[in-house]
């Protein structure tokens, strides 16, 4: 997966969390992603996503979580 495709799944996925589910969102997102994110500039993928560069902690700590977590259908 690319850097823009995984910029373009976090845009829509920070633009369409709830209210008050926006750090949720992007901590799914780094556990969902987590291999595929391996390797790719976290903060870039923010940037291309228009959403903070500082979002790119809340998505390292949903890779470090992916281990750990099985996401619900």
């Amino acid at each position: 997966m690319t850097t823009d495709q995984l910029a373009q799944i976090l845009k829509g996925r920070y633009a369409n969390a709830g209210r008050g589910l926006t750090v949720t969102s992007v901590h799914l997102f780094g556990i969902e992603f987590a291999e595929a994110l391996k390797g790719h500039p976290l903060k870039e993928i923010c940037a291309h996503a228009n959403v903070p560069v500082s979002y790119h902690t809340e998505i390292h700590k949903g890779m470090k979580l992916s281990p750990f977590v099985t996401l619900k259908p």
